[in-house]
């Protein structure tokens, strides 16, 4: 019995409205999920997470590992005690983190040796290793250990696949928590007889959800798009399908619309540390001198405590003076902006009208894409 349980409640087309039931709560499909790469929301509390509409939250493998350590977090209880979030938490193993971050990285079939991007230290990546890690973590859910390449190089993509595979193998070995649930990675670049290949294998070993890797690493949408397209012909209907490292609005609405189902990305919290504001218009800049005497709220239709209480002016003065608090407030509405845009899709689906939805949404999204005001 896998410790993460998944309802379909609505179809519309390829796309799903579900419910995931995991050990610390409901979590409502479509959904999206902020990342806490150092067991933090970046300068957002638990409480402002949960009022913002984040049900589900991520943690980074290779960044707890370094630093605390994991071995240190599961004697403080955990990662849901350590950063005080009662919600379900999702960890990656650090594949991408070991091949985008890490220095001196010798790759072989039994794992990854490396050097810590912090102090330089000689680490080890194995898929034991991994799932070790992840286990002293505490995660609902926890991921395989994969390779994530650069996008276009086949022979590369194809030797890095077996990697891929052999180490998902080995996770599922390896993995003795009960109370957790092992998503499998699928890979294969821009190149659909790999992503088929790997969608084919990943789904012949069972995992209770499967996950699509290595995209919006530099290729173009229509080439995301048609990759989604193929793994999800492959992978079951019945379990999630998470896509690795997606959070634009657009990207979104397509995404979901082709049957995904979770996302994660850093980008609202980057995007509002660098005075940016995600609306369903487009971006909006913060610091622009037209704001300086603006009195309306980042976005009139959002219902977000930002909203609610602040205005561009006010907003834009903390900008470009350099205040914590804007990162703050920007932070609160850029979450809240996807996580309604997911609970609204979530309706649509529900009501049959997901391709209605699309469309407005998509035609004043675009119209809109960098509005000054």
């Amino acid at each position: 019995m896998s410790a993460v349980k998944f309802e379909i409640t609505a179809r519309d087309g390829n796309a799903r409205a579900g419910l995931l039931h995991t050990p610390h709560g409901i979590v409502h499909t479509p959904v999206f999920m902020p990342v806490g790469t150092q067991a933090s929301v970046k300068a957002l509390t638990p409480q402002q997470l949960d009022e913002s509409g984040a049900t589900i939250i991520l943690g980074n493998s290779y960044h707890l590992h370094l630093r605390p350590g994991d071995e240190k977090i599961a004697n403080l209880g955990g990662l849901h005690e350590f950063m005080a979030w009662n919600g379900p938490i999702l960890t990656d193993s650090g594949g991408f983190q070991v091949f985008s971050l890490a220095k001196c990285r010798q790759v072989d079939l039994d794992g990854v040796t490396f050097q810590s991007h912090l102090d330089g230290s000689k680490r080890r990546f194995t898929p034991e290793k991994v799932i070790e890690i992840q286990e002293n973590l505490g995660a609902d859910i926890i991921m395989t250990f994969d390779e994530c390449p650069e996008p276009y190089d086949h022979a590369y993509n194809q030797e890095a696949l077996q990697r891929t595979h052999v180490w998902a193998e080995r996770c599922l070995a390896a993995k003795s928590r009960s109370d957790q649930a092992l998503f499998g990675i699928v890979q294969g670049g821009v190149f659909p007889d790999l992503r088929e290949q790997s969608a084919e294998f990943i789904a012949s070993l069972g995992f209770p959800g499967n996950a699509i890797g290595g995209l919006s690493v530099g290729e173009t949408k229509a080439e995301m798009h048609e990759m989604i397209e193929v793994v999800n012909n492959i992978l079951p209907e019945d379990k999630p399908r998470y896509l690795m490292g997606v959070g634009a609005p657009d990207d979104l609405v397509e995404c979901v619309l082709r049957g995904i189902d979770m996302f994660d990305c850093v980008l609202p919290t980057r995007m509002a540390r660098n005075h940016t504001a995600l609306t369903r218009l487009g971006r909006l800049n913060l610091r622009n001198s037209p704001f300086s005497d603006d009195q309306r709220p980042i976005d009139e239709t959002c219902t977000c405590y930002t909203c609610r209480t602040f205005s561009r002016a006010y907003i834009r003065h903390l900008c470009v003076a350099k205040e914590i608090l804007a990162a703050t407030l920007v932070s609160i509405h850029n979450i809240h902006t996807l996580t309604t845009l997911a609970g609204d899709m979530r309706q649509a689906i529900s009501n049959a009208r997901l391709e209605d939805f699309r469309h407005d949404f998509l035609s004043n999204y675009r119209k809109h894409r960098s509005p000054e005001t």
